[in-house]
């Protein structure tokens, strides 16, 4: 797949997130390179979490793939802000996930991908080594059936997830940790809502 990123955009360091994100990791963005897990159970909100981590990148001009999902809901992705132009979809790779994601690396600046089962040790180490390789930034679902395997440069879990109603569902509200490495050793607890009542992540 030839390039779809500019040169200029591919010479930033570092990827812009959106609110409530980029209060709540260090330097206000995701590193090219890392490897992000989203770890959530389902029904928690966990692929909401991962797909609003692209908004900010793709409305300033950034590509990203999202793998192994069969319906995102383009329309809460389009709510939630992201530039649907900017976003490839491989829905069913079934058991070529690591190959689609892969594939996608050598174009894209970032990709959300929610494996089917768990990835073995050796399949997981390849795909990191390739995203800082490329400097891309890699966002994986991790849900209990489908662990994520190896510690990643960031991680925000999920560790409860309620919703405020009324007539309607008007807002939930997560309670996400969110830790790594380096500046993102001290992990910290946030509460934040996803999606409010216009479709957007938001601090409380």
């Amino acid at each position: 797949m030839a390039s779809l990123r500019p040169v200029t955009l591919a010479k930033s360091r570092m990827l812009p997130l959106g609110e409530p994100w980029k209060a709540l990791v260090p330097g206000g963005g995701l590193r090219r390179g890392a490897t992000v897990v989203v770890e959530a159970s389902p029904g928690f909100g966990g692929l909401s979490l991962a797909l609003s981590l692209l908004t900010a990148s793709s409305a300033n001009g950034h590509w990203a793939g999202v793998v192994g999902v069969d319906d995102p809901g383009v329309v809460a992705m389009a709510e939630l802000g992201m530039d649907l132009r900017r976003v490839l979809f491989v829905p069913r790779p079934r058991g070529a996930w690591a190959e689609s994601v892969a594939d996608l690396l050598d174009g894209v600046d970032l990709v959300v991908v929610r494996p089917p089962s768990r990835a073995s040790h050796g399949v997981a180490r390849k795909i990191m080594d390739r995203v800082r390789e490329r400097g891309t930034v890699l966002i994986v679902l991790s849900e209990p059936h489908a662990s994520w395997p190896l510690p990643p440069d960031l991680c925000f879990a999920i560790t409860e997830a309620r919703w405020a109603t009324s007539s309607r569902l008007d807002a939930r509200y997560l309670n996400v940790r969110v830790s790594g490495r380096g500046e993102a050793g001290r992990a910290s607890e946030h509460v934040v809502i996803l999606p409010n009542r216009k479709g957007r992540a938001a601090a409380t």
